[in-house]
């Protein structure tokens, strides 16, 4: 691929919002799932609500890690929620990120649907933006057990600002990599890189005797842009510039971003087979001993990892923070070590049970419901109790808090989720001419054209 000048803007508006570190204070949480804690309304000093015969429509993410496990907890959270309240929880799942934004403009649209949804952060700015979804005021906090109940630096993207929040944070996702350190280490490489050209290098290195030095999904609903986004903030290109309301998916540091992406599947440092791999497989082939370096994985991997052949040799680090063609980070470029990440939960103006709706949320963030859900998922805490329990207790995800401090936020518009769709379709269309052998330079300027005029139709059309 031909070397590229790579322009840089500056970061403007709100995609410079990071998340703070999660050194956290307040009391431990119990780890004990049982106690009154993940349940007993009465314990928090909630009014007991009587929901008999009613039930609760909730829409989350399908988890294709822990299909299983999720499957089991559905069934645990409306078996207590009925024994606390009298009403059953029905779940729907969605598979991928075109799935939650039709199944959001369905709903708004229809006026009727989900009481609750799930939303991954990303797309909260869009379901903000529709209006559908409930405002959070100092009742809706206090029903929760209030805002000071949830880790402050997590709630910078439940809204525009504090007074017009509508996600409750639920898990928080903070991306990072992680490495086989018996592999590195036999490959005579004494720390993972910090930058993209250094990763590419050192995953040619450890590439052979059928290990690969990378383990992608090409194919993931989800993964795919935020590599793309993370390269190019630190390029100094937020993707949408809200200031002057402008898209800047077709700038050089994008499309050298992509150039790095399929360049690991070309020059042979992924599987083959990764053409057509969710994060799932990418995790099982890293989880087998089969490549040095898990790129864009949460702790959600450490159950899996934990109970994999690599239990004994795998560690977490932030993900290369220098974008690809540099050395350093340029003075316009962020960090951004990983998207603000996680889960939402939102409530539909139009649901008939709010207060059951509200009573479900405050449950499932009591700190031993957090605990539970960690221990079962593997996903970060959004409590402050429950987060500096799983900060004590487990020191090997401090590169995860460390990404958590390096975050940033997407841009806070209703024009985001069709910019991530975008960015994903990039990819898309270009997996059958990458599994032919390689993209070109033309084939990705015209797909970016073609992204940045969706983007910039969304950016020109959103509140």
């Amino acid at each position: 691929m031909k070397e590229r000048h790579v322009l840089r803007h500056t970061v403007t508006g709100i995609a410079g919002l990071a998340i703070a570190s999660l050194a956290l204070t307040g009391c431990s949480g119990s780890s004990d799932p049982n106690t009154s804690g993940s349940g007993d309304a009465a314990s928090s000093g909630t009014t007991k609500i009587d929901g008999t015969g009613k039930t609760l429509n909730v829409l989350v993410g399908a988890n294709g890690l822990y299909p299983e496990e999720q499957k089991a907890w559905f069934e645990s959270v409306s078996a207590k929620f009925e024994e606390a309240t009298g009403a059953k929880v029905a779940f729907e799942t969605f598979a991928s990120a075109n799935d939650e934004l039709t199944k959001i403009q369905t709903s708004v649209l229809s006026g009727q649907g989900p009481d609750i949804y799930g939303l991954g952060t990303t797309f909260t700015p869009t379901a903000f933006s529709t209006g559908a979804f409930v405002t959070l005021g100092d009742a809706e906090w206090e029903k929760l057990g209030g805002r000071d109940k949830f880790v402050e630096s997590l709630l910078g993207i439940s809204g525009p600002s504090e007074s017009e929040e509508v996600g409750i944070p639920f898990a928080s996702r903070p991306f990072v990599m992680a490495y086989n350190t018996e592999l590195l280490k036999a490959a005579g490489i004494t720390e993972p890189p910090t930058t993209w050209d250094d990763l590419t290098a050192d995953a040619k290195k450890l590439t052979g005797n059928g290990v690969y030095g990378l383990a992608v999904g090409y194919a993931d609903g989800y993964d795919p842009w935020k590599f793309i986004w993370g390269m190019a903030e630190q390029a100094g290109n937020p993707i949408l510039d809200l200031k002057d309301k402008k898209a800047t998916i077709d700038d050089p540091a994008v499309a050298a971003a992509y150039e790095t992406y399929f360049g690991w599947y070309s020059d042979g440092s992924v599987d083959p087979a990764s053409i057509g791999w969710k994060n799932s497989n990418a995790v099982a082939a890293f989880a087998d001993g089969k490549a040095a370096f898990l790129p864009m994985v949460s702790a959600s991997s450490k159950v899996a990892l934990d109970a994999s052949a690599v239990k004994d040799s795998y560690a977490y680090a932030v993900l290369p923070t220098v974008p690809p063609g540099e050395s350093a980070r340029p003075a316009d470029g962020v960090e951004a070590a990983s998207i603000l990440s996680g889960d939402n939960w939102v409530v539909a103006n139009y649901s008939q049970n709010q207060d059951l709706a509200f009573e479900l949320i405050r449950i499932l963030t009591e700190p031993d419901a957090q605990l539970e859900y960690f221990a079962t998922f593997g996903e970060m805490p959004t409590t402050v109790a429950a987060a500096e329990q799983v900060q004590k207790d487990n020191p090997s995800l401090a590169p995860l808090l460390d990404a958590a401090a390096k975050s940033v936020g997407t841009p806070f518009t209703g024009a985001w989720g069709d910019t991530q769709l975008a960015l994903t379709n990039v990819v898309v269309q270009a997996l059958p001419k990458l599994q032919s052998g390689s993209v070109s330079d033309a084939d990705i300027d015209a797909a970016l054209a073609d992204a940045n005029s969706a983007a910039q139709s969304s950016l020109d059309k959103a509140k």
